[in-house]
């Protein structure tokens, strides 16, 4: 089992900029492939990120690619998501996952099997 904790969300004005953390306890965190996901309201749950079990390869979508950077931490069991350039669009609550393949971190979110809470984050035009 791998517990997710997603913090740093908030209230931002439009092109401005935020840092999401997820802190992973429970199993080795360095095995696991891991994601960003969000979900606004009305729509359904959306690839954002992914990063792999080393932090040398990272797959982002389009709509985020250039404003949007994932890293993480294996010695702190954390990934964060630094978001630049923020726009009303990118309002959601944003979600970490932990694939149980360290070579997977794609869009695919059946892929995960551990999923956080989830942290709102409302950008304001």
């Amino acid at each position: 089992q791998v517990q997710l904790v997603e913090s740093g969300g908030g209230l931002v004005q439009a092109g401005g900029s935020l840092r999401l953390s997820c802190a992973a306890s429970g199993r080795t965190f360095s095995n696991y492939g891991m994601g960003w996901f969000r979900q606004a309201p009305g729509k359904e749950r959306e690839f954002v990120v992914g990063i792999n079990w080393s932090g040398r390869s990272t797959y982002y979508a389009d709509s985020v690619k250039g404003r949007f950077t994932i890293s993480r931490d294996n010695a702190k069991n954390t990934v964060y998501l630094q978001m630049n350039s923020l726009k009303p669009e990118d309002t959601a609550v944003y979600y970490c996952a932990a694939s149980g393949s360290f070579t997977y971190y794609g869009p695919r979110s059946g892929e995960y099997d551990y999923w956080g809470q989830g942290t709102q984050v409302t950008v304001s035009s």
